[in-house]
């Protein structure tokens, strides 16, 4: 590879700029058959040299010492082993954040954006009912006291909304709706204590982009709990960390208290069917945890698990909101619709036009079923 050409091998530069050593890897990659040759190139050279792709092209003639082509030759060899790029950097872009990730967490995609957006159109929907509940409240107390109110902003704008999510993994769709969504309550659980301190990670993360605190690179993060990411500097400690989401850790709902009820459940559980994992790509299979990939014998046995159980921690009017498989939209609809506690289900498709997400909604009258916890 780089070390291995002299400056007397044919069409190999004396010496090596980023330009000559972009062109050279993105060439390189193409005999990996490697996707997105280029952009993977360009992406894995400013992570090597801590710059912006930018900078890439406003500095293309700039020489490469020994120590910087060593560090990129490192990431070269990982990639064409088929190392996901987001575990090589070490982070992905997901919404509108770059988030953490390990081998102990699914790397987030984009496909999950619709369950983002229709988890977000969710909250607004029940703020909206809450505000409008506040004001008939006020309004119909003012009829027999003084003042009378008639603005929402003299409503108190914290609301009551609480929302879980289940099997939270880098925490990727939790930071991104507890960050824009302050009023809100969010707890979030995860059955690997691995998965939960790099969700936490995330938490510190948006917490001090929303605070413009010290960067993260000064606080160092230890993992010595499952349920606490404690940093360096005490006087920061907790108070970094996104003040209305709760990480937890334990299988689906088992950290929960029983009797605790959410107006909105969401997940993106495993929903890869057993004998399928073998024929995913190389990056997915052989990198990537199985246990955020394994759906069972059927591909939905998680889901189905979460179907079961939500309607005992959901509030009267409650939505589960569920990410699955594009061809798996018969399966779960078969299986919602043998459980008398939902409305019929509602589909939602994803950017590319696929059946992505699943909507339950909770009836609101559902006859002895909350006596029965």
């Amino acid at each position: 590879m780089l070390s291995n050409y002299t400056a007397q091998d044919k069409n190999v530069p004396d010496r090596w700029t980023i330009l000559k050593l972009l062109a050279w890897t993105e060439g390189y990659f193409k005999s990996y058959n490697i996707d997105s040759p280029r952009l993977t190139a360009e992406i894995l050279l400013c992570h090597s040299l801590n710059i912006r792709r930018l900078d890439l092209y406003l500095q293309f003639d700039r020489p490469l010492n020994k120590d910087e082509l060593a560090t990129y030759k490192s990431l070269i060899k990982r990639r064409v082993k088929k190392e996901p790029v987001a575990y090589i950097t070490g982070n992905k872009g997901f919404w509108d954040s770059q988030f953490a990730v390990t081998t102990d967490v699914l790397i987030p995609r984009p496909d999950t954006e619709t369950l983002v957006e229709a988890a977000l159109e969710e909250i607004e929907q029940k703020r909206k009912g809450q505000r409008e509940g506040d004001i008939v409240a006020q309004n119909n107390y003012s009829k027999n006291n003084e003042p009378e109110v008639k603005e929402s902003k003299h409503i108190d704008s914290k609301t009551n909304i609480k929302v879980l999510e289940l099997g939270t993994g880098s925490g990727a769709i939790a930071v991104s709706l507890a960050k824009t969504n302050p009023d809100v309550i969010f707890f979030a659980t995860d059955i690997s204590p691995k998965a939960a301190i790099v969700a936490k990670r995330n938490s510190l993360n948006a917490a001090i982009s929303l605070d413009s605190v010290p960067p993260a690179s000064s606080l160092h993060v230890s993992t010595v709990s499952s349920y606490s990411v404690p940093v360096r500097n005490e006087r920061y400690k907790e108070s970094l960390y996104l003040p209305n989401l709760s990480f937890l850790v334990g299988s689906w709902f088992s950290p929960i208290k029983h009797g605790t009820r959410f107006d909105i459940i969401i997940s993106n559980p495993p929903y890869i069917p057993t004998d399928g994992i073998s024929t995913l790509q190389q990056e997915v299979r052989d990198y990537e945890p199985r246990l955020a990939l394994d759906g069972g014998s059927d591909g939905i046995s998680c889901l189905r698990e979460i179907m079961l159980s939500a309607p005992y921690y959901l509030a009267p009017d409650g939505v589960l909101l569920m990410e699955m498989g594009f061809d798996q939209k018969y399966k779960v609809e078969y299986e919602a619709l043998k459980i008398s506690q939902y409305e019929a289900p509602v589909f939602i498709k994803d950017y590319a036009g696929h059946n992505r997400v699943v909507c339950l909604k909770k009836i609101r009258a559902l006859r002895g079923i909350e006596a029965e916890k």
